[in-house]
C-alpha cells in the first residue's frame, strides 16, 4: 500500500536534487569564503534528502486529512505566506512581515489586536535582528518612507 509519507518522500527527494542542481549554478569570485555559497544549500538539501528516506522507509500509519474549513484556512495560510512573499521587494521587510505574522497569528487562534500587535513586534523586531544585530541589508519600508 502507497502511503503519504512515500510519495511526499519521494517528491521531496526530487525536489532536493533540483536544489542541488539550482545551487550548483551559483558563481563564486576568487576572494569568496573558503567554504562558499554552495555549501549551504547543498547541507539543507542533503538534510532533506536524509528525511525523506527516512520517511520512504518508515512512513507513520494512514494520516486523516483535513476537510472543509481546515482547508480552506490552509488555503489563506498559504496566499498570505505567497503575497508575503512578493510583496517583501517592492514593500521592504517591516509592513509585509507584520500583516503576515498577524493574520497567521489571528489564524491560530489569537485574540485580533494581540495578533495585530504580535505581527507589528515581529516585524520590528526581526528587521532589528537582521540590520541592526546580524548586519544584513534589508529595506525596512518602501523606497522613500525611511529606514
Amino acid at each position: 500500500m502507497i502511503r503519504g509519507d512515500r510519495v511526499f518522500g519521494a517528491v521531496m527527494i526530487v525536489l532536493a536534487l533540483g536544489y542541488i542542481l539550482s545551487a550548483s549554478g551559483i558563481e563564486t569570485s576568487f576572494m569568496s569564503d573558503p567554504v562558499g555559497p554552495r555549501v549551504f544549500p547543498y547541507i539543507i538539501a542533503g538534510v532533506m534528502i536524509l528525511c525523506s528516506i527516512v520517511m520512504i522507509l518508515r512512513p507513520d500509519p494512514e494520516a486523516e486529512w483535513p476537510a472543509g474549513p481546515m482547508l480552506v484556512q490552509l488555503g489563506i495560510a498559504t496566499v498570505v505566506l505567497v503575497a508575503y512573499a512578493y510583496s517583501i521587494t517592492p514593500l521592504g521587510f517591516i509592513l509585509p512581515t507584520a500583516i503576515a505574522a498577524g493574520i497567521l497569528s489571528w489564524q491560530i487562534g489569537g485574540h485580533p489586536l494581540r495578533a495585530a500587535i504580535t505581527g507589528v513586534g515581529l516585524g520590528i523586531g526581526l528587521w532589528v535582528l537582521f540590520r541592526v544585530i546580524l548586519g544584513l541589508s534589508l529595506r525596512g519600508l518602501p523606497q522613500g518612507w525611511g529606514f
